[in-house]
C-alpha cells in the first residue's frame, strides 16, 4: 500500500508517464488507513487534488474524519454531493432520545438539524412516543459515506427509528445490536402483496410523531415507505397540508428519514424542488402500491437481463469548492 508520498509520486507520474497506471491502481486498490496523518495546507497541492480526483476518493477521505471542521456552521452542495462545516453532535442521552449505531459516529450535522431532533423529542411523549431512536444522521464532515447512504452529505438529514425509546438506556452493545421494527405485512414484491402497514405494529402514535415532524418550518421533506405514506393519508381527518412533505421511497420501512431544508447563512447549500402541490395521497400514492414499482418483469424468451451500471463514486473534486477546506480545517 503506497504512503501519502508514494501517492503524490504516482499523482505526477500519471500527467507523463503511462507507466503510473500501475501505481495508481495500487492506490485505488485499498482505502486510506485510520493511522494516515491528517491533510495540511501543503498536501492539498494541484498535485494532491488531481490524486483526490480519482474514483472513491472522496468516501474515504470524508470517512476517516472524526471530527468536525472548527468553522462557522454551514452546508455546502445538495444533499447527496456535499459537505457540511462546523457540524455539532447531538448528545448520546437525552431525556427523551438515546443514538444508535455509535460505531459508525454518525450523529452529527448542521446545528438546525440537532435543535430539530432536541424540540422533536421533548414533544413525543404528550403524542404518546416515550421518546426517539436516532439513527444516522451525517459524518463529521458530512460528505459522501463509506457505506449506505446517498444522501446525508451536508448535516441536514436524520432516520428516526420507528420503534419508541426504552424507559431505561440501552448498553453500548445494545446500541449496535438492537434492531429497528419494521411496519410492513410482508414482502412488498409478490404480485398482488398486501401493502398495508402492519395493524399490530403500527400505531396512531406513529402517525402524530410524524405529523408533528412534518409540520415543522424547517422540514423540507420525510421519507417514508409507500405504505405508511397510505396509513398517514387514512390517519388525518383535518388539516392535511403537512401530508404534502410526506414523500414515498423505497425501503424506510423501519425508520422515517427526515430532511431539513437549508438553513439561513448557508449560501451554498442547495435546496430541492418544492414537493408537488397537493396531499400526495391520490394517483402518486397508487402507483406507489401497485404491481409497478415492485415486482419484477419477466425476461422475454431470449432476452437477457441489462446488468445495472453501478453509479461512479464521487471524487472530491466533484463536491462543492468549500468542500476541500472543510477536509483540511482542524
Amino acid at each position: 500500500m503506497l504512503g501519502l508520498k508514494g501517492l503524490q509520486h504516482a499523482a505526477v507520474l500519471v500527467a507523463g508517464n503511462i507507466m503510473a497506471s500501475v501505481l495508481v491502481a495500487e492506490a485505488l486498490a485499498v482505502p486510506l488507513p485510520d493511522t494516515k496523518p491528517e491533510f495540511s495546507d501543503a498536501d492539498y497541492s494541484k498535485a494532491q487534488l488531481k490524486l483526490l480526483e480519482f474514483p472513491g476518493a472522496a468516501k474515504y477521505h470524508f470517512g476517516k474524519k472524526k471530527t468536525p471542521s472548527k468553522q462557522r456552521s454551514a452546508s455546502f452542495g445538495g444533499y447527496a454531493k456535499g459537505c457540511v462545516a462546523g457540524a455539532v453532535a447531538i448528545p448520546e442521552n437525552g431525556e427523551n432520545w438515546q443514538v444508535m449505531r455509535l460505531s459508525r459516529n454518525r450523529n452529527w450535522g448542521h446545528p438546525v438539524l440537532v435543535k430539530f431532533l432536541k424540540s422533536l423529542a421533548a414533544d413525543a411523549p404528550a403524542l404518546g412516543w416515550n421518546g426517539l431512536l436516532v439513527g444516522d444522521m451525517s459524518q463529521p464532515r458530512g460528505g459522501p459515506m463509506l457505506s449506505g447512504h446517498a444522501s446525508h452529505q451536508i448535516g441536514l438529514d436524520a432516520d428516526i427509528w420507528l420503534r419508541q425509546m426504552p424507559n431505561y438506556q440501552f448498553s453500548s452493545k445494545q446500541r449496535e445490536t438492537e434492531s429497528a421494527v419494521s411496519m410492513l405485512n410482508g414482502s412488498l414484491s409478490r404480485p398482488g402483496a398486501d401493502r398495508r402497514v402492519n395493524p399490530k405494529r403500527w400505531t396512531d402514535a406513529h402517525a402524530k410523531l410524524i405529523r408533528r415532524a412534518a409540520q415543522d418550518k424547517g422540514v423540507a421533506r420525510i421519507f417514508v415507505n409507500p405504505t405508511i405514506k397510505q396509513a398517514l393519508c387514512k390517519f388525518e381527518t383535518g388539516e392535511r397540508k403537512w401530508l404534502r412533505k410526506i414523500r414515498p421511497w423505497w425501503g424506510h420501512h423501519y425508520h422515517f428519514h427526515v430532511r431539513m431544508a437549508c438553513p439561513a447563512g448557508s449560501k451554498e447549500c442547495k435546496n430541492q424542488a418544492a414537493p408537488p402541490a397537493g396531499d400526495g395521497c391520490g394517483k402518486e400514492l397508487s402507483y406507489w402500491l401497485s404491481d409497478v414499482p415492485w415486482v419484477p418483469k419477466k425476461p422475454k424468451p431470449g432476452e437477457k437481463p441489462t446488468p445495472r451500471k453501478p453509479k461512479p463514486a464521487l471524487s472530491v473534486s466533484d463536491l462543492p469548492q468549500s468542500c476541500p477546506a472543510v477536509l483540511r480545517t482542524k
